[in-house]
């Protein structure tokens, strides 16, 4: 079994078997991490797309991966070490997050972009058409903090009951949701407030595969939890919590557990502190009360954690994080510990979130 981990994009992987390969999107390229079997070492296998900055990753339903850039469009490859371009009709090349589902007897990927829009290939990528109705929504308000201060398509979540139900998390900008594929969209602006410090700040999006009612959502205010489709939302954390700063969230394969990591504070404090204040948190009640995970995470490193995966397979799961300093970690245990697994790597990170932190900044 294999799986990517990537600030964005695909992040539940499931097998039949302990996970022995992973795909580690990192801001120099792709670090391919390998072991015999489980309890075995990890190692460095690899390293591809060298030079590339690499934001999102997925793996096709039967074999291969994409990976998507910042500015280099996306590269598909059918061994994970030898990679092509594809990217004819991408009129956007700062890739954010991109999907690969099952479909129509097909395999349909779907690439979000900066600026905000949505492109669509049925060919693996071989050609790219997009989908302009994300973009047709844009305001005044769609923007977002860094330069060049453009919003964009940061990740996607698909109904598992229907695929042409997708939700599309714009930062900052919107909550979307499709019935069509992407034909057409709606906001669903329930969670937002006036008092918000950050206006429609959008990160992540899970939806619970038992009860796809159930939804959670991380934002640059605080994380939530709806009960009817993203209708309406409850807060769980606010700014006040330990992350103040919440962006990825894992559910375990029985939905008994929460996973949710991030940042003590918003991006523009790194620039002052050189520190992130990251973490990982667990809840057992759908987000009531929350849990710091941190044997074998150092309490006190300032980078920050950019991406999660959880791997699931009969009988057990596995949780992966990947921070800033280019240092994966995993837990076999649902989180009671965690084993570090690689170090020295590029920066896993969402654009230039490393760039502040103490590693790249002295």
């Amino acid at each position: 079994m294999e799986l990517c981990l990537s600030p964005n994009g695909q992040s539940r992987f499931d097998g039949a078997r302990a996970p022995t390969r992973v795909f580690v999107a990192t801001a120099t390229g792709v670090a391919i991490l390998e072991r015999a079997a489980q309890g075995e070492a990890w190692r460095l296998a690899a390293t591809t797309l060298a030079g590339h900055h690499i934001s999102t990753m997925s793996l096709l339903p039967d074999g291969g991966a994409l990976a998507g850039t910042h500015g280099d469009g996306i590269f598909w490859s059918a061994d994970g070490k030898s990679w092509e371009a594809r990217n004819r009709g991408l009129r956007l090349t700062d890739i954010y997050t991109i999907a690969a589902l099952r479909e129509d007897g097909g395999v349909t990927l779907y690439a979000g972009t900066e600026p905000a829009s949505l492109f669509v290939s049925r060919d693996l990528g071989a050609s790219w058409t997009e989908k302009p109705a994300i973009s047709e929504q844009k305001n005044k308000d769609w923007t977002f903090p860094a330069p060049p201060h453009i919003a964009h398509t940061k990740m996607l979540a698909f109904d598992p009951r229907d695929t042409r139900h997708v939700y599309a998390a714009i930062e900052q900008g919107a909550l979307l949701e499709s019935h069509n594929g992407g034909e057409s969209w709606k906001e669903l602006a329930d969670y937002s407030r006036p008092e918000d410090r950050a206006f429609k700040d959008l990160h992540q999006v899970l939806i619970a595969r038992s009860r796809p009612e159930r939804m959670f959502m991380t934002t640059g205010c605080g994380s939530y939890r709806s009960e009817d489709g993203g209708a309406h939302w409850r807060r769980m954390t606010d700014e006040g919590f330990r992350l103040a700063y919440p962006d990825h969230i894992a559910l375990s394969p029985d939905e008994a557990t929460l996973f949710m990591s991030g940042a003590a504070g918003h991006p523009g404090t790194w620039r002052a502190s050189h520190d992130a204040g990251t973490a990982v948190l667990r809840s057992r009640d759908n987000g009531e009360s929350w849990e710091v995970l941190s044997r074998g995470i150092p309490a006190s490193a300032p980078c920050n954690i950019e991406a999660m995966s959880l791997a699931a397979w009969p009988g057990g799961y596995s949780l992966f994080i990947g921070d800033t300093d280019g240092t994966v970690y995993l837990s076999e245990d649902g989180g009671e510990s965690f084993d570090r697994i690689a170090e020295g790597l590029g920066p896993v990170s969402k654009g230039r979130h490393f760039v502040p932190l103490k590693r790249s900044a002295a």
